[in-house]
């Protein structure tokens, strides 16, 4: 008997079958493992299937039986993982609408199909605002592999003009920069690199970069630009949040109820003293910016700055401009 083009790989289209429709609650009978191979142009014999699943379970497939059928226990990533991922992708502003939906539709790949309908029913994608720029993938890319082979980019840098038109930097000449860490930050992917026409380092949004290709040239140390002890992710940490320059130490008398946003922001090691029964103060090192003044203005009253008098005034200052 000649055997048909698939008979080879039957094992592999068992486990292909088990792993796209069955789960705990939803076991495969031997007759629909049968004719799915059928329909694939595979002959099988039930015994034949049973070796081909005890095989693949030696392999490590977790599948087990049940008086309804066999089906796969656990996978790669569990339903709730999924789910936090599927969120994820939903909820990122650079990822455009038409990837998100194809990033999700690959995620359910990796559940059953049962298992994939719950997660179709958790995303909202059309309200939210996404990225317009498609291309942010293969800059993201490109740019990645530039940092690991050490290689200078060049690149086109627009901006929005008052009709929502792109208006291109530089006179819409290239920038030629070493590029040394990609960061993202409130949900934007940014360049962190050595402009040669600044003394330190720039950073670009990446979904307003165009043209980019890698150039022949070796990037500039980032020591010989920021000194031997430089370290790029504690300066992704500064520029991209309340900490863009020199730290001072601030103490910030608090009402009980914002604990969690200083928390939130800060991390659970803050330094924290207990003042009364419905205050407490956090000490903190930030750099007295713009930045950081506004987060304290977003609370309302419920922060205030206590010391030091530097501080105090700086915030007097700004909130007075603001008035202004």
């Amino acid at each position: 008997m000649t055997k048909m083009p698939n008979q080879k790989m039957k094992a592999l289209y068992v486990m292909d079958y088990l792993m796209r429709n069955t789960d705990e609650e939803h076991p495969a009978p031997m007759r629909d493992i049968i004719a799915y191979l059928e329909s694939m142009g595979i002959s099988a014999e039930r015994k034949s299937i049973y070796s081909d699943i005890e095989g693949l379970q030696l392999f490590g497939v977790d599948i087990l039986s049940s008086p309804k059928g066999y089906y796969v226990v656990s996978r790669d990533f569990e339903l709730p993982e999924l789910k936090m991922l599927v969120d994820c992708v939903s909820a990122s502003k650079f990822i455009t609408e038409k990837k998100s939906e194809r990033l999700i539709k690959k995620i359910e790949g990796l559940a059953s199909r049962h298992e994939a309908g719950k997660l179709q029913r958790q995303v909202y994608i059309a309200d939210r605002i996404k990225a317009g720029n498609e291309d942010i993938y293969r800059s993201v890319d490109t740019l990645s592999e530039a940092i690991n082979e050490k290689k200078k980019v060049s690149f086109r840098y627009f901006e929005y003009d008052v009709d929502k038109k792109r208006k291109f930097r530089n006179g819409g000449n290239e920038y030629i920069v070493s590029p040394y860490s990609l960061t993202v930050s409130d949900e934007n992917y940014y360049l962190i690199s050595h402009y040669p026409k600044h003394e330190d380092l720039t950073h670009f949004r990446v979904d307003r970069m165009s043209d980019i290709k890698i150039t022949e040239e070796a990037c500039e140390k980032v020591e010989n630009v920021m000194g031997e002890n430089f370290s790029v992710g504690e300066y992704s940490r500064k520029l991209f949040s309340m900490y863009s320059g020199e730290s001072s130490r601030v103490e910030i008398l608090c009402e009980n109820k914002v604990m969690n946003s200083v928390i939130d922001r800060f991390g659970k090691d803050v330094f924290v003293l207990k003042v009364d029964d419905e205050h407490f103060k956090a000490i903190v090192s930030v750099d007295l910016s713009p930045t950081f003044f506004a987060w304290i203005f977003t609370f309302g009253g419920k922060m205030k700055i206590a010391a030091p008098l530097e501080a105090k005034e700086k915030f007097n200052e700004v909130v007075k401009n603001f008035v202004e």
